[in-house]
């Protein structure tokens, strides 16, 4: 797995609870739930991180 980086993400009150409600809705917290979304888009736009340790983790029930 890739090394983790700390960031400071500063979001309106409502995205959060919106992230957060669909982070619960698929057993994530709300960080994993930010970076499926991130690596999603990222493979939607054709720019995936070339390390094969940066696959995308759908953990979807």
């Amino acid at each position: 797995m890739a090394e983790k980086k700390p960031f400071l993400l500063r979001v309106d009150r409502e995205l959060l609870e919106s992230i957060q409600k669909w982070a619960d809705d698929e057993l994530r917290s709300v960080n994993g739930q930010i970076e499926f979304l991130l690596r999603d888009a990222l493979k939607r736009a054709g720019r995936t991180p070339k390390a094969s340790g940066d696959a995308p983790r759908d953990r979807t029930p």
